[in-house]
């Protein structure tokens, strides 16, 4: 639901159960465990996919690792507008994202719920390693790692991953796996 008191930058799209699109803040959709639209993207260099590990001071799942950038579109923004405004704001990369698949899932984060309609995003860096000028209020830390090693590390130790990215590595596997750049494809062994 829309207040005046919420700015337009924390609006988001929330999804009603007869599927229509209407206007909601962003934390009040967390608390109420509303249905939303979100985007998560996944960048490659090589076999490597880029983890940001998230800052601290974020709303949820502070100081944990994810993908390399999730968030959730403006109310009226389209989801792939938003991978690559979140992409530039969060990491200052800008490249071709490709969306790749729609992940619909429900966790409990803290005292917040996350229930996104989450659309997914790859991009490929080819040449040199690039350099990310990560946004310390958004992100603490970044990595490169290998998707077979980021497969494994989250089933041993998923306690350091955001929910979310460990229900896509874990519920979700073939999708990322299937649907990802052909150098990232390899399993673990």
């Amino acid at each position: 639901m829309m207040t005046e008191e919420t700015p337009p930058d924390e609006l988001i799209t929330a999804i009603a159960d007869d599927g229509a699109a209407y206007p909601v803040g962003k934390l009040e959709a967390h608390r109420r465990d509303l249905p939303h639209l979100a985007i998560s993207v996944f960048v490659f260099h090589g076999d490597r996919l880029l983890l940001q590990r998230r800052a601290i001071g974020k709303y949820h799942s502070g100081g944990l690792w994810a993908n390399t950038c999730c968030s959730h579109p403006r109310w009226g923004e389209t989801p792939e507008a938003c991978a690559h405004r979140r992409l530039r704001e969060e990491l200052g990369l800008e490249l071709p994202l490709t969306q790749f698949g729609v992940v619909r899932y429900a966790a409990r984060v803290g005292d917040l719920f996350e229930n996104e309609i989450a659309h997914c995003f790859h991009g490929i860096v080819d040449g040199a390693e690039p350099v990310v000028a990560f946004n310390p209020d958004e992100v603490m830390a970044i990595e490169w790692h290998a998707l077979s090693e980021v497969l494994c590390d989250v089933e041993r130790n998923g306690a350091r991953y955001a929910e979310w990215f460990r229900i896509y590595m874990t519920r979700h596997r073939d999708l990322f796996v299937d649907r990802l750049p052909d150098s990232a494809r390899s399993e673990p062994g």
